[in-house]
């Protein structure tokens, strides 16, 4: 699923235009990015929590010379799915 086909979906189920969806999921994305930026935790209930893992700082291997790299510590974005959302998964 794409964000059209999911704009779409949001459409029908919310019967809404899919200018208004659009609108809507943007604003959500938009929401949820602010959110992680300012570092918080994003939790939706039955749905799973969104959070800012730091990775820190690590020596790698450059798999094409063999040659040893530093990699820089970074931020990375960690999603846990909720038990609603994993059980209907299953």
């Amino acid at each position: 699923m794409n964000k059209t086909d999911l704009v779409n979906a949001i459409a029908a189920e919310a019967q809404l235009s899919k200018a208004d969806a659009k609108k809507a999921l943007d604003a959500t994305l938009n929401a949820l990015a602010g959110a992680l930026k300012a570092g918080d935790k994003v939790a939706l209930i039955g749905f799973g929590t969104f959070a800012v893992n730091e990775r820190p700082a690590r020596t790698g291997i450059n798999p094409a010379t063999k040659e040893k790299i530093q990699i820089e510590a970074k931020k990375v974005i960690k999603f846990k799915a909720g038990a609603e959302l994993a059980e209907a998964v299953k």
